[in-house]
């Protein structure tokens, strides 16, 4: 089993918005957090100090790199001393719309977004897999999918293209994993306020935003960070495989 507290988390995409909170979360209960960035180095140590407790680290890297992926694996390791939680929420996003879009843009915009989304999670998920079974030691692997999986991202198709990939890896290695006691699973946002979206949130779409949850407003950050430690917790190892969906009822499938 993993000790309920004081374990070793990566947290990707960490600078800020649902990141952020993820790793403020994982450090208010108790556990190290590695905090990685990616090009926003001022942000990320802005997250860092925002965490309780001690013991963690700041890592960086371009994920959709193979061997900045693997670097950064290994600088989590080395700077927790071991890893027992993986969360995969950094990603690449970009509006690309096929009918407004050039060839060059198109694939460039697929590359990028692939590249990160899935290329990436699934290479730092080998990576924290491999080191915890060569432990012997329990684990977790969260990722941070996305409704736009399900309910479709016209203007972005490469993006929820992505997620329901991501989808399906974690479920696909809940089952390749299970035998070794690492639980994989996935949560699905809706729209979340974030850095990002916050222009979108204050302009004319934010009330029709606002409008697609029957509560009439979208995701805090921390709304998602709970969900995913309670899919990083032992006592949600029976989830493993499961996609949850956190979308305020949104979208409903």
């Amino acid at each position: 089993m993993i000790a309920e507290q004081n374990r070793g988390v990566l947290v990707t995409g960490a600078s800020g918005g649902i990141g952020r909170a993820i790793a403020r979360r994982f450090a208010a209960d108790g556990d190290r957090v590695a905090v990685h960035y990616a090009s926003r180095k001022e942000e990320g140590e802005a997250t860092l100090a925002l965490l309780e407790g001690g013991g963690h680290v700041l890592v960086h890297g371009d994920i959709a790199d193979p061997a900045a992926a693997e670097s950064l694996a290994a600088a989590a390791v080395e700077g927790l001393g071991r890893l027992d939680v993986l969360v995969n929420n950094a990603g690449a996003i970009t509006r690309h719309p096929l009918p407004e879009t050039s060839y060059a843009d198109w694939q460039a915009a697929w590359q990028r977004i692939i590249g990160v989304n899935v290329f990436g999670a699934a290479n730092l998920s080998y990576c924290a897999a491999r080191h915890m079974i060569e432990r012997g030691a329990a684990g977790r692997i969260v990722n941070v999918g996305s409704r736009g999986a399900y309910r479709g991202e016209p203007d972005m198709p490469a993006y929820g293209a992505s997620k329901a990939a991501l989808h399906s890896l974690g479920q696909s290695l809940a089952v390749s994993l299970g035998p070794h006691g690492i639980g994989v699973a996935s949560v699905a946002p809706g729209f979340t306020v974030t850095e990002r979206v916050q222009d979108r949130l204050a302009g004319a779409e934010g009330a029709a935003i606002s409008g697609q949850s029957p509560f009439g407003r979208v995701a805090a950050p921390e709304e998602i960070a709970s969900a995913v430690a309670y899919l990083a917790s032992p006592e949600a190892v029976w989830t493993s495989g499961a996609v949850l969906d956190v979308n305020g009822a949104s979208h409903l499938r």
